[in-house]
Order: structure tokens, then sequence, then C-alpha cells
């Protein structure tokens, strides 16, 4: 193996790299989450010592011990981010600088140290420039995943003193089967996703652990994700198993539920806010409830509604269902204020279209 010092990091290039023949027919179709590149990042934190031990390495899987504390207390967060491929060539990231802060503000939630924001970004950039040939051309990129777990070997319920930041890094193509169709949703009335004072800001294992069984509810009725409602009063709509959501009104309008703790404050709901206020829209983070939901579709108030994310960026919704009977947003295939906003976000991102907010970040 090729062992070499860059930055901070020892890298150590794996001598069982895809080749690039195969690399090319795998990225032709490489789907979403089930291909990875050759290598992964690992930093280790010891309490006393700090972080330690800055690596980049072949992708290869972790040993650990039974005891292992992030498998009985669940000790685990992660980020998920994008490198695209721009027309020029050059590489470049979107807003990765809000998921670092994001991290940090899960693993201060989560009773984990926080891993500095500027080692978080010198940990992703150097993973996608050594696996740069892993961003699929065209409309795909390249998936990161930072994660970051509890690896001492105790039981006992207290904040463990050993843990494992690692990186890896997977090409994916749309996140959706057939692009950007409208998906159908699921309001699940049995399952929340997260209460005041809970874990819900925080993008933890935990919380989309809890979501899968009203996630299999959703695929059972046949539709592509669930959308919760809030814990308190089973009446407010919060948000799907892993995006946010927002609602267009024939008036131009735009709302979206407001970050209360119970929220995952998306970066891609951020953005959303920003770029729909500066086509001038009236854009409101306000309470809206499942029963006004299907009032204003019913009554044509409601225009269109969208969910977004990461690894989604921006997806029509067409059609709600739910125990008391489904309803259809609009036309059921999206809209133009959905469709706008999307291709401003992706262009954005792409380098194909202004960036006066300097979003993105070139490697």
């Amino acid at each position: 193996m090729d062992v070499q010092q860059t930055s901070r990091f020892t890298v150590t290039r794996s001598n069982k790299a895809v080749s690039a023949d195969q690399r090319a027919v795998l990225l032709v179709d490489p789907g979403f989450g089930k291909l990875f590149t050759d290598h992964m990042v690992t930093i280790r934190y010891t309490e006393g010592q700090g972080w330690h031990s800055h690596a980049i390495g072949p992708r290869e899987p972790f040993q650990l011990d039974p005891a292992c504390a992030v498998l009985h207390y669940a000790q685990e967060i992660f980020e998920g981010m994008k490198a695209y491929r721009l027309e020029d060539g050059s590489i470049a990231m979107f807003r990765p600088e809000e998921n670092a802060r994001r991290f940090a503000e899960s693993a201060e939630r989560m009773a984990m140290p926080v891993l500095p924001e500027d080692l978080f970004l010198e940990a992703v950039e150097e993973l996608v420039k050594i696996d740069a040939d892993w961003i699929p051309s065209g409309e795909g990129s390249l998936y990161l995943r930072p994660f970051m777990f509890a690896s001492e070997t105790f039981l006992g319920v207290r904040p463990a003193n050993e843990y494992i930041f690692c990186v890896i890094a997977s090409p994916a193509g749309a996140y959706f089967k057939g692009g950007k169709k409208a998906v159908t949703l699921w309001v699940s009335e049995h399952f929340t996703r997260a209460a005041r004072g809970g874990t819900g800001a925080a993008k933890c294992g935990g919380n989309y652990a809890a979501s899968l069984v009203a996630q299999k509810e959703a695929i059972q009725h046949g539709c592509d994700q669930v959308v919760f409602l809030d814990a308190a009063e089973n009446k407010w709509v919060e948000e799907l198993g892993g995006m946010n959501v927002f609602f267009v009104m024939d008036d131009g309008s735009i709302v979206t539920p407001p970050l209360s703790g119970t929220i995952l404050p998306g970066i891609t709901r951020n953005s959303i806010l920003s770029l729909a206020r500066a086509r001038g829209h009236d854009v409101r983070e306000e309470l809206y409830s499942f029963a006004q939901w299907r009032a204003d579709a019913a009554s044509g108030k409601l225009r269109e509604a969208f969910a977004c994310g990461t690894a989604a960026v921006v997806t029509a919704i067409g059609t709600v269902k739910s125990v008391d009977g489904d309803f259809t947003i609009g036309n059921g295939d999206g809209g133009i204020v959905t469709e706008a906003l999307r291709a401003e976000l992706t262009g954005i991102q792409r380098g194909t279209v202004a960036d006066p907010a300097n979003w993105v970040r070139k490697l």
C-alpha cells in the first residue's frame, strides 16, 4: 500500500481499489446508498487525549467488541452531504460548513465530544479528493456520510469515553425511483417521530430507527414516505421520515412547520427559505394542521406541496393517504413553484446558476 501524509491525515491508498473500467460500469446506474468508494476517513477520540489518529485508508469493516457502547446505548450521530462535478471539471460541495455546524450541535445533544468544524471539513474534503473518480457525471453526485459513534467497551449508562469519527462516500443517482415524479405520502396516526425535549433536532440514528415502523406502514399502503404529526396533539404537521415539508398556497405564499426542537433543521430547508424569499414569496414558518392541509387541498387554496432534503433535494408531493381517506394536491404532479425552486437550487449546487450567497465551496 502507498502511505503518505497530507494535512493532518496519514493516507494509505487501497491496493484493492476498483479498476477504472469496472468503476465506469458501476457508475452508469449507481442507485442510492448501495455502492461505495475505495477509501474512508477515521479519527479517534479518547477522553483526556482528545482527537487523534487522523487517517484515510481503505474502506473496510470495523472490529467492535460485543460490549461496544454504541451497540447498547445508541450514542451515534451522522450527516448527509454531496460533492458535485461541475461543467468545468472542478469539484464542489454545497454549504458543508452548515453540515459541520449541525454535526457539532448533534454531538452536544447526544453528550458526545464536539469535532472541530475545520477538522470536519478537512476530513470530508480529503476523502472527496482521494475518491474523486467516483463522482458520477450528469445529474449524479457523490453522497458523503460523516458519522460518529461511541466505541468504548463497557456496560453502564453514561456517556462513553472513546469515540470514532468516520466518513464514507457513495456515488448516487436519484433518491426516489423515477426521478422527479411526485411522491405519495402516508400520514401516521399511531407513531410520532419526536417530542419536546427529545432528540428531534439532532441527526442521530435513534430518530430514524423510531420512524421505520411508520415507514413500513407507509410502504404497505403503497406510499413512498411517511409524514409525522406532533406528539402532543397529533394534529400539526411536522416532517417526513427523512425530509422537511413545504406548502405552496394559491396567493404564492409558502408555509413550512417551524423549528421547535422536534424537527430537524434541514440545510436544504434553510436554503429553500432563502431562495423563496428572494423570489418574492411570502414565506411563513408556522403551525399547519393535517385537517387544514386536507381542507386547503380540497378547496384549491393549496396549489403545491413538496419535500426537501440532501438526498432527494426537492420532490413534489402528489397524493396524501391516511386512515380517513386520500386526497390529491393540485394536479397530483407538482407545480411551477416547486420546479422553479428545485431548478434554482440544483443549478446553484452544480454551478450553472448564480450563487450570490456563496453557498458553493470548490475544492
